[in-house]
């Protein structure tokens, strides 16, 4: 009742095992755990944990500022109350290699399936954001390395993000994403890619599985399910969507509510208190203690 039945080992080879399915895996961002039970109820693949939707609930910019513990726990409240996998963005690892091991093994405690770590210099920068800076190809190499040899669940996914394209160019990008697979990662992740035809030729020329990011306003043109399927990749987030229209809609609604002097106008906006009961599972408590939901709506 209070948590999925599905423990995480199933949860991460549940995933393992979809990711060579053929099947490209929908993973929107969810900015709190209620969020994620959502997005297993309109029945998408996986959920997603974006670090700078994490900095930015905190009201901080997305420059590295929160701390390892912070991002682990917030990970473990939305993982928990979902059976989807459940995957988080790590950063540039919470510094150098020591601390990328400690920060996989927090994560896998936590209850991550997987977690993508990139390969800019702290302070980092969102990867659709200019004047990136790249740390070396063969200290992110030693990263990938730590992070695989740190994991204690061999169905832990490790992501290799690549911020290159729009630093050094997409050849060069390509270049590095080889030599993360040949460290050891899972799946690759090729930040800001511009167009299908980037998307196209990583495909070729990586064959590990690929993550998509469709974020909005951001340098990636906002492809459609189909292409992503047709051109073969295996992953897509949506990281910041929720959040955006979370946001949008409290600001037009505390608009509204400021003109008027009431929500009489904005209750059409809302999410009906009987639609959350049902999504919280409120009848499920009562099994358990008989005046917890003894009440009409």
């Amino acid at each position: 009742m209070l948590f999925p039945n599905k423990n995480i080992e199933q949860k991460r080879a549940d995933l393992r095992s979809a990711l060579v399915s053929g099947r490209l895996l929908r993973f929107p961002g969810a900015f709190s755990p209620i969020v994620s039970m959502l997005i297993e109820k309109m029945d998408f693949e996986g959920v997603y944990v974006s670090g700078a939707v994490l900095a930015a609930d905190l009201g901080l910019p997305d420059i590295g500022l929160t701390t390892l513990i912070e991002v682990a726990a917030r990970g473990r409240a939305i993982a928990r109350v979902t059976s989807l996998p459940t995957i988080i963005d790590m950063d540039t690892g919470f510094g150098e290699i020591l601390n990328v091991v400690r920060t996989i093994q927090e994560l896998e405690e936590m209850g991550l399936c997987g977690a993508h770590i990139e390969d800019q210099l702290n302070p980092k920068r969102c990867g659709h954001l200019d004047n990136k800076i790249l740390v070396d190809k063969h200290s992110m190499v030693q990263k990938i390395q730590a992070a695989v040899c740190a994991k204690s669940d061999p169905n832990f996914i490790i992501i290799a993000r690549t911020d290159a394209c729009a630093v050094e160019g997409l050849d060069k990008a390509i270049d590095r994403a080889k030599s993360y697979v040949d460290a050891g990662a899972d799946v690759i992740f090729p930040e800001a890619l511009n167009n299908l035809k980037d998307f196209e030729r990583f495909r070729k020329e990586i064959a590990i599985p690929l993550m998509a990011n469709m974020t909005e306003f951001g340098k990636s043109e906002l492809l459609e399910y189909s292409q992503l399927q047709n051109v073969g990749y295996n992953i897509v987030i949506y990281p910041v969507t929720a959040f955006r229209l979370a946001l949008k809609a409290v600001e037009e609604g505390l608009s509204i509510l400021d003109e008027t002097g009431t929500q009489v106008d904005v209750l059409d906006r809302m999410q009906h208190r009987k639609e959350l009961y049902e999504l919280l599972r409120y009848k499920d408590y009562n099994r358990f203690d008989k005046d917890i939901y003894n009440f009409d709506l």
